[in-house]
């Protein structure tokens, strides 16, 4: 189990109880701050546990519902627009406003962590708003795996989502022209 400093600390009371919990490898340092008496830790885990109100987008997202079998080289992962700036090379924090941020978060379970990340609907959408900032090969890969699994994709909240975005119409016509 992972625990932050405060949680560490309150089960050990003191720095010098937390101190010979650490030499006598009852409990593991993770990260800053991060602390689970486990030495192996999901990476996932470890995001989850430090950003809790980060939610996972972008080509991290494909790949984790297998949309995509590229490995992403960074976790993407949205919050909103007042929160901290997170300084982490291996994460890229996309910030957004309250409205966006909001839409279509869920969680799932992906490799035995609870992530939260945006539904699938959610990311058909920022699919079609983002095409022309991927590459043609993985835009088309992702659209063809969208299209095999059409039959799951709850059109309702499309079109739920659909009035918060810019180009709501246009992004529609494609993706009916696209995936439907």
């Amino acid at each position: 189990m992972l625990y932050n400093y405060r949680e560490v600390f309150e089960k050990y009371k003191n720095d010098y109880n937390l101190k010979q919990a650490l030499a006598n490898k009852e409990i593991y340092k993770i990260a800053k701050g991060l602390y689970s008496d486990n030495p192996n830790v999901h990476y996932l885990s470890v995001i989850a546990k430090k950003y809790p109100f980060a939610v996972i987008s972008g080509h991290s997202a494909y790949y984790y519902y297998n949309l995509t079998d590229i490995i992403p080289r960074e976790i993407t992962v949205c919050t909103n627009r007042n929160a901290t700036r997170i300084h982490n090379k291996e994460i890229k924090q996309i910030r957004m406003t309250d409205e966006l941020y909001y839409i279509g978060i869920t969680t799932i379970e992906y490799e035995g962590v609870i992530i939260n990340i945006y539904d699938k609907e959610r990311m058909l959408i920022e699919l079609i708003r983002n095409k022309n900032h991927m590459g043609y090969d993985l835009y088309k890969e992702i659209i063809a795996n969208y299209r095999e699994i059409s039959d799951s994709i709850n059109m309702r909240k499309i079109e739920e989502y659909l009035p918060h975005f810019v180009n709501a119409d246009k992004i529609l016509e494609m993706l009916q022209d696209e995936v439907f």
